[in-house]
């Protein structure tokens, strides 16, 4: 069979279309960055002069400092909460343990097609009529939504894959159920929790809509401050924001890399 030869000129285009992709990916985030190294009182690239001013700015302030601490405080207990229920029903599913399991699964996965300003206001309609004020319990549960169907899906890709032969032996060897789930089902479906656990912990700390309505007065997370800030009185210490977020979110990566392997965390 004669081998199937590609065009040149259509290698040529993909490699165009690869690095226009690139481009269109990263130019936003090299003006980021660029910006919160500039020595000027407003955003604008390329920078005039290049200066920290603004970074000692936000670590500085005290507005800024709040909003980041209240966001990681939401994002780590999101992040353990999301995991938790979500492994739990991504573990369920997979062993068809819940009556109408394919309707479950669609289920879990539907806040990923429901606009989130439309999940915002109802969640917001309906805890003031049945709870009262918002609070951050109210705020923790709408970010805990919204973040169970990346664990779910993760989790149930791992598991897809697994060896159903290694719980059948472990019965088979004495373990019991709860020695069963925490000695072969769980670290069989530890790269799924680490990839569910990773996009829970930056849906929440990045989440800007669901924050807006569903926070009490006093209670800002740092993307409600970004856009605040971005309203009222722009200037390069967004940039400065951003940028320790880029950082963050890299740190993240790398942890991951560290535990698990970015290519078997990417495989989920």
């Amino acid at each position: 069979m004669a081998s199937f030869l590609i065009p040149s000129w259509v290698r040529l285009a993909a490699r165009i279309f690869i690095v226009v992709t690139v481009i269109f990916l990263l130019a936003p985030l090299v003006v980021v960055v660029g910006v919160s190294f500039s020595e000027s009182q407003f955003i604008a690239f390329p920078p005039d002069g290049l200066s920290l001013r603004w970074y000692q700015t936000v670590l500085s302030d005290t507005v800024y400092t709040s909003a980041f601490w209240t966001s990681i405080r939401i994002a780590l207990l999101v992040t353990v909460s999301a995991t938790v229920l979500g492994g739990a029903a991504a573990i369920a599913l997979h062993r068809r343990m819940l009556p109408g399991s394919a309707f479950l699964a669609t289920f879990f996965l539907s806040p990923l097609v429901l606009p989130t300003i439309i999940y915002a206001i109802g969640m917001l309609m309906f805890w003031s009529a049945v709870f009262g004020p918002v609070s951050f319990v109210t705020l923790w549960i709408g970010h805990t939504v919204i973040a169970i169907p990346y664990v779910v899906r993760t989790t149930l890709a791992v598991l897809s894959e697994s060896d159903p032969f290694l719980e059948e032996a472990a019965r088979t060897m004495g373990a019991g159920r709860i020695q069963r789930l925490l000695y072969v089902v769980i670290p069989q479906g530890l790269p799924g929790l680490g990839a569910g656990a990773f996009f829970a912990f930056n849906i929440s700390f990045d989440e800007a809509v669901l924050s807006l309505f569903l926070r009490k007065p006093g209670l800002t997370t740092l993307p409600v401050q970004i856009y605040g800030q971005l309203e009222f009185s722009p200037d390069p210490s967004v940039a400065a924001v951003s940028t320790i977020m880029i950082a963050l979110t890299v740190v993240l990566i790398l942890v991951i890399d560290r535990m698990l392997g970015l290519q078997r965390f990417a495989s989920t």
